[in-house]
């Protein structure tokens, strides 16, 4: 069977090389990508393979790209740190994922179900498929948010965003420039409209700009202290289970 990985990050692609390889003998990896531009030029000058692992978030843009630009009959097994990504999409049309760090048993069910349903993927029916995961996916996030304040209606700029608090049934955007302005959306609702590439939801409270971070600091049991370049109303605190996925969100 006839494989490629699309990853930016060496020593990930090379770990799931082994993994695979490990798991079956016949398994050919043919080839370690590490960028939109050289997955589409690797697609279009070479027989498809039989199965791709493809990373979401490539250093030169996200791997939509790729199957936007050469139309595949191939199973797509995508990779994300991300968990905020829509999954649900992956699920309902039978494309797998494998949530970062990629563990063995993971990879192993992934193969399980590619077998269980690669005669699923011929012809026109996958080509449907993949394309509704890429809509679903590749949505578009917020470049503004309308606020009321004193009679008017401003456009807040996401990108000025520095945290998101929700407190007492109040939601305020906190801006870099010390503004705060009440929403009427629910944080829960805030945070599907944001690119969970740029924020990253804290806790209950918080949402945070990957930009206004400061730094971090290790707190009791395994907890961790975020800090921003702007003033909090109260300590960010994230949980023990939510750590390692925060520090796997700053390394991306």
């Amino acid at each position: 069977m006839n494989v490629i990985i699309i990853e930016d990050e060496p020593r990930t692609a090379k770990d799931l090389n082994g993994i695979l390889t490990g798991l079956d003998s016949t398994i050919n990896v043919q080839a370690m990508l590490s960028s939109v531009t050289a997955a589409i030029t690797w697609l279009k000058a070479n027989p498809a393979p039989d199965l791709i692992f493809s990373d979401i978030q490539l250093g030169d843009g996200l791997s939509f790209e790729i199957f936007k630009e050469v139309p595949i009959n191939v199973p797509v097994i995508f990779c994300t740190a991300f968990d905020q990504y829509a999954i649900n999409a992956f699920e309902s049309n039978s494309v797998d994922y494998l949530l970062k760090p990629i563990e063995e048993d993971m990879v192993e069910r992934s193969l399980q179900k590619y077998h269980r349903i690669k005669e699923h993927y011929a012809g026109s029916t996958y080509a449907s498929n993949l394309s509704n995961v890429i809509t679903q996916m590749d949505v578009t996030y917020r470049q503004s948010i309308l606020v009321h304040y004193r009679e008017k209606i401003i456009p807040v700029k996401v990108a000025d965003l520095c945290f998101v608090h929700a407190s007492n049934g109040i939601v305020m955007l906190h801006t870099v420039n010390n503004q705060d302005f009440a929403v009427q959306y629910t944080i829960d609702q805030l945070e599907t409209m944001l690119n969970p590439i740029q924020f990253f939801r804290a806790n209950r409270q918080f949402i945070i700009n990957r930009d206004m971070i400061q730094d971090i600091e290790h707190f009791f049991n395994r907890r961790l202290i975020l800090r921003t370049h702007c003033q909090t109303p109260e300590k960010i605190i994230v949980s023990r289970l939510k750590a390692q996925e925060l520090l796997r969100w700053l390394e991306h």
